[in-house]
């Protein structure tokens, strides 16, 4: 079971990093919503690809070398949580949208100010 939840989080992870250094549009639009400007992108897209590496390195044979990319991961992704709380917050534009659910209804009272 871990391999294959491994095997996912490699894959995502080189997809978006590809979604990246090709610019896609909803990276770009996404990156507008949060302020992150897109001089970030082939860095954001590079850390994402490393982490994959990392994470098949240590799935393959390196063991240290998956925890260090799956923690890097970790951190990386609480900074990505992070840009999207901050400033004009997705979850704002979505609840106002009518996501609804316990799920929704606690984000908004979170992010909301």
């Amino acid at each position: 079971m871990t391999a294959v939840i491994l095997i996912v989080t490699i894959v995502a992870n080189l997809g978006i990093a590809l979604a990246d250094f090709a610019s896609a549009k909803f990276v770009l639009n996404n990156s507008a919503e949060v302020g992150v400007s897109t001089r970030w992108l082939p860095m954001l897209g590079a850390l994402k690809a490393a982490g994959a590496a990392g994470l098949l390195l240590g799935l393959l044979a390196v063991r240290p070398i998956g925890i260090a990319a799956a923690l890097g991961l970790v951190v990386f992704f609480i900074g990505a949580v992070a840009a999207h709380v901050r400033g004009p917050s997705v979850l704002q534009h979505r609840l106002s949208d009518g996501v609804s659910g316990p799920g929704g209804r606690v984000a908004g009272v979170v992010v909301m100010r």
